[in-house]
């Protein structure tokens, strides 16, 4: 376990954000920290859709399982998150 940064580009948010999580977190752990810092705030929530994670100019999302550690990022990577 460890505390570690990544920028968080959620769709819809005109600010990137440094959103600090834990390398055993999900993914879908991970996207719940960072739409704390942008649903309801920049971006309208979406009730019962599902918020995704991908690398940065990737085209399909991490599975929703996968820890941190396992997705290879490197320290404030920019991560897009969106509604599924």
């Amino acid at each position: 376990m460890a505390l570690f940064p990544i920028s968080s580009h959620f769709h819809g948010d005109f600010v990137l954000k440094l959103v600090p999580v834990d390398t055993e977190n999900t993914m879908d752990e991970v996207a719940a920290a960072a739409a704390a810092h942008s649903v309801g705030i920049h971006v309208p929530d979406q009730p019962g859709r599902t918020i995704r994670a991908r690398k940065q100019g990737a085209d399909e999302p991490f599975p929703r399982d996968m820890t941190l550690a396992q997705a290879g990022l490197e320290p404030t990577d920019t991560v897009e998150f969106y509604f599924e």
